[in-house]
């Protein structure tokens, strides 16, 4: 792998990755709020549950793919260097999808309390709270998918700062939305600020970021052009397929409607702070890493994008440890992050022991982001959906049993076992059909941060029941005490057995950052 692709992906992973960072904290901060203001209650159930249709429309456009399925196709035409074609695609494709997602959007609008019904919910109030969010929040599925086809472009360009706002704004916007509105409109509040976020971040200041690299946009409809089937063909597989976001966001709240009142807040708070890890480690990566290994495969270095693909896959694997240290401390973090307010001592330990079996699935929910992106770099999408959909299917019993007899603690398990299990056997089918030669290593590699990650685990868990079992749990103080305590002890133990077994993905990281600063000032 050629060190200028290297350096590429080390910038543009610090870009996504500072995006991701910032827009995850935004999400803890929304998630903050709308504990403070409403807990566990039934409303924010409502306000949860009300995203399933949205997600599900969202899911049948692979409005979250766009990136994936459109760049192969953009990044021909630049490598050819024939733009011009390549906008007339773009412009052929947002024309003839927008005109698809409209229709949808006003069919499912009126069909909206039919389709909610298909949940578990049973409380007339919560139905009907459910309903009302979901149709403020279908709009926002137009922005989304227009917003995706502009940041693909950008990607494909190279252009990683824009896109990167996107996720900021629309957290912002519902954060802003909830504290404004939800003294009037309750949790309804927080869904006009999905509409005006996704609005603002993914349609309005994406159209910028895609006119500052030349976007040329003229309404086209050619239903019989080439590159049209060919992207139809490679998003039908996504569209039909149960992909891993969608069995993340939907099958969980599904099951999650049966149970008793404010298990599917609960879930989704434990989610929201796992997904702050996985963001960091796994999706700015992944993102930011794409467009090479799409370039790599169009010029068909398939040996490089191994390399490519198996050193990022490395980096991601320091999910494991941090993962670890959350489980350690999972009451202190969640009693500091949302209890407060209608978010109750009760909130707090039902969403602490949810993180413990979440957390267990947390370095698949991060590996996958880069194992799918090498299928679809390959343009090759059928093949992941069929595997994927076949393993979310054979692991569907797990969220019937665990439903049954762990409650949402069992939900939570189920999907770290679904999300391994998919994670896993796209991994090895990768290594089978690409001939990944390396792949060995990646294993090994993996094992090696489970078994330290362990054994710190082991030490920490004994240091923090023995030595800190007299200060108080009870007071923010004593909780913030505690995990700045356990930080900094894992930070040393970490970089300490990094330099004595020699893993140098654990400072690789830090050090883009810290040379990159050091740029930034003599500039």
């Amino acid at each position: 792998m050629s060190k200028s692709i290297h350096k590429k992906v080390g910038i543009a992973s610090i870009i996504m990755m500072s995006s991701v960072l910032l827009s995850r904290l935004l999400g803890i901060v929304r998630e903050m709020v709308i504990a403070y203001l409403n807990g566990t209650s039934g409303s924010v159930d409502a306000y949860q549950i009300s995203f399933i249709i949205p997600e599900i429309l969202n899911h049948v456009l692979a409005s979250g793919f766009l990136s994936i399925t459109f760049i192969p196709i953009f990044t021909h035409y630049l490598s050819e260097d024939d733009e011009n074609e390549g906008w007339m695609v773009f412009s052929n494709i947002l024309t003839c999808f927008s005109i698809l997602l409209v229709i949808l959007i006003t069919i499912t609008f009126f069909f909206a309390e039919d389709l909610i019904s298909l949940t578990g919910i049973s409380n007339p109030k919560v139905m009907q709270e459910a309903v009302r969010m979901t149709q403020i929040i279908l709009p926002a599925q137009f922005f989304f998918f227009v917003g995706g086809l502009l940041m693909a472009v950008q990607f494909a360009k190279e252009q990683f700062l824009v896109p990167a706002l996107a996720p900021l704004i629309y957290n912002l916007g519902i954060i802003v939305g909830g504290m404004l509105l939800s003294a009037k409109h309750g949790m309804a509040g927080f869904s006009w600020g999905v509409l005006g976020g996704a609005f603002l971040g993914n349609f309005v200041v994406q159209i910028w970021g895609a006119h500052k690299v030349g976007m040329r946009f003229i309404p086209t409809i050619k239903v019989t052009h080439p590159d049209l089937k060919k992207y139809i063909a490679l998003t039908l597989p996504l569209m039909v397929g149960l992909t891993m976001v969608f069995s993340t966001e939907v099958i969980p709240k599904y099951f999650g409607s049966y149970l008793p009142e404010g298990s599917v807040s609960s879930l989704n708070y434990g989610l929201r702070i796992m997904f702050l890890l996985v963001g960091l480690f796994g999706q700015a990566v992944g993102v930011a890493s794409y467009p090479f290994l799409a370039r790599l495969a169009t010029e068909n270095k398939f040996t490089e994008m191994n390399q490519l693909l198996n050193s990022t896959l490395r980096h991601i694997s320091l999910v494991i440890p941090f993962s670890v240290l959350v489980v350690i401390l999972r009451y202190e973090v969640v009693f500091i992050v949302f209890q407060r307010g209608n978010f109750n001592k009760t909130s707090t330990e039902m969403t602490a022991n949810i993180l413990v079996f979440l957390m267990i699935g947390a370095f698949a929910f991060a590996a996958q982001t880069i194992v799918t992106r090498g299928y679809y770099a390959m343009q090759s999408t059928l093949f992941p959906a069929i595997y994927v959909t076949i393993a979310v299917f054979i692991t569907l019993p797990f969220y019937f049993i665990g439903m049954q007899y762990m409650g949402v603690n069992g939900i939570a398990l189920a999907l770290s076992l679904s999300v391994m299990f998919q994670v896993i056997l796209l991994f090895y089918l990768w290594n089978r059909k690409s001939r990944n030669e390396d792949s060995g290593s990646v294993y090994l590699f993996y094992l090696k941060m489970i078994v330290l990650s362990m054994g710190i685990g082991g030490g920490l868990y004994w240091f923090k029941k023995t030595l800190l079992s007299s200060v108080d749990n009870s007071t923010l103080l004593g909780n913030i005490g505690i995990v700045f305590i356990i930080s900094l002890l894992f930070m040393l133990i970490l970089i300490l057995l990094g330099y004595f077994f020699n893993i140098n993905e654990i400072f690789d990281i830090v050090n883009k950052v810290i040379k990159r600063k050091r740029k930034s000032r003599s500039n």
